[in-house]
């Protein structure tokens, strides 16, 4: 009786903090909706003509999915590297594991605050390395063609380590006796790699591939801390668009708009890369 009491109210508490605000911001969606005025007005699709309008939108798009793309690679390519350099090591691996995942632990917004001040022009670290070869007034977050690249890179940085740890427990499933065998036939590290780590890791691929995606589809704290936006809308992702929507121009019926529209992308997206990595039919 216990048992079904708690799993009642853990049901209705995620229904009420989870569904309840997806659904609330469904019907919000189609509204023009103010808070501040309290004003709530149905103008059915409005807002989804005006962001097929916006170029704000298209643009925080298309850093998006920049973004994803961009950070997806890099933590799955280096984390797999690293995974596989540490599981040939003896001594030290439970050293070297714990050293990558512990910026994966650390908070955000303090991550984003290190890594600003070592992007500053003036005292960064960064900085003064470049100075060192001869070159100066580098502005990595206040030069349009740089500053998203820069929130990646401390977002791989950042993340890497969650990819390396499940890689590692990925590889404790290949199978050891297939690897000798192939080695006894004159297969060479690739053509292992390739042909048996690979295979064998592909439900951890998938798995790291499929989650990194709705992650960083979703990233917004160190673009708010580190450039908030800028410079101009450079570093404009969807989510901050979101925020700014909502939040400082309270537009919640078209924040609420983009939100449903972002949600969708998602599905979709992890929809045909599930599809993809399992080799089905689309």
């Amino acid at each position: 009786m216990l048992v079904i009491l708690v799993s009642t109210l853990m049901i209705l508490f995620y229904g009420i903090f989870s569904i309840g605000p997806m659904i609330y911001a469904f019907i919000g969606s189609f509204a023009d909706w103010n808070p501040i005025r309290n004003t709530f007005q149905f103008i059915k699709f409005d807002n989804y003509i005006h962001l097929y309008h916006n170029s704000l939108f298209w643009k925080s798009l298309k850093n998006t999915i920049y973004f994803v793309v961009v950070v997806v690679t890099g933590r799955v390519l280096l984390g797999f590297f690293i995974a596989l350099g540490l599981n040939s090591i003896k001594k030290y691996k439970n050293l070297m594991r714990s050293l990558y995942f512990l910026p994966v632990i650390m908070p955000i917004v303090a991550v984003a605050l290190v890594w600003k001040w070592l992007y500053d022009p003036n005292i960064g670290f960064f900085q003064m390395i470049l100075a060192a070869f001869g070159i100066t007034n580098v502005k990595f977050l206040y030069d349009r063609n740089l500053a998203l690249p820069a929130i990646m890179l401390m977002t791989i940085w950042k993340d890497v380590g969650y990819a390396v740890i499940i890689f590692l427990a990925g590889l404790m499933d290949v199978p050891r006796s297939i690897i000798e065998a192939a080695e006894i036939d004159g297969a060479n590290r690739w053509q292992k790699m390739w042909n048996i780590v690979i295979p064998t890791l592909k439900p951890t691929l998938i798995f790291v591939i499929i989650t990194s995606i709705i992650s960083y589809f979703q990233t917004f704290t160190q673009v708010f801390v580190m450039t908030k936006g800028g410079p101009g809308t450079s570093t404009h992702v969807l989510l901050y668009l979101i925020y700014e929507q909502a939040f400082k121009y309270y537009r919640f019926g078209y924040a609420s708009a983009i939100t449903v529209s972002l949600f969708i992308l998602i599905m979709i997206v992890t929809f045909i890369q599930f599809k993809i990595m399992k080799g089905g039919e689309m």
